[in-house]
């Protein structure tokens, strides 16, 4: 579908996702088809308390190789650091340690733009009020879209490749949908790399 609608986008799996034989025709054909393949920890790791982020959970050193084996496993699909300088943090959830540490280990980090309940797609009803439906993320989309200045130019949206299987409201399912008609308005998806 990303080709279809001529997009490319960027992709930040855990070690764990990088590491499982299921995923790796997936991997190797999102590589093929030139989207970004980035890290986003090896066992996704929670950094920083919920409440009190500056309160650390993890050490540096921990911290450092956690990182490193998840690009351990990502150089089995020919991607290294080089390639892949962009890191998204699990959780997307971090402090100023976390973004040190990151330069230190000479990568940036990253996170997707605030505005929209993209982020959201991962809920599901169990959740209670938490649960977010794909139409009330796909509206939000459009909403941010009409009342922004710059609209969603070099807008960062985040979506998960996969989700619980009690949420039966796939927010994938309504990608094609989004994508045609934000190229309907003159929007192009690229890699992250061409909007930093």
């Amino acid at each position: 579908m990303l080709s279809k609608q001529q997009a490319k986008a960027s992709f930040f799996f855990t070690g764990n996702f990088y590491g499982n034989a299921g995923f790796a025709t997936l991997i190797e054909g999102l590589n093929k088809d030139g989207h970004y393949l980035g890290a986003h920890s090896d066992k996704h790791l929670l950094y920083c308390d919920w409440t009190k982020r500056d309160s650390l959970l993890v050490t540096q050193k921990q911290f450092s190789k956690d990182l490193r084996d998840n690009y351990r496993k990502m150089a089995k699909y020919g991607v290294s650091k080089q390639d892949a300088p962009y890191f998204l943090p699990p959780y997307e959830w971090y402090n100023q340690s976390i973004s040190n540490w990151t330069k230190e280990e000479g990568l940036q980090l990253v996170n997707f733009t605030y505005g929209t309940r993209s982020a959201a797609d991962y809920t599901y009803p169990e959740m209670g009020n938490r649960y977010v439906s794909s139409e009330t993320i796909l509206q939000s989309i459009f909403a941010l879209e009409a009342k922004d200045p710059s609209g969603l130019n070099g807008f960062m949206l985040l979506l998960h490749i996969g989700t619980d299987p009690r949420r039966t409201d796939k927010f994938y399912y309504r990608l094609e949908e989004l994508l045609v008609q934000l190229k309907q308005k003159g929007y192009e998806f690229v890699r992250l790399e061409e909007v930093l």
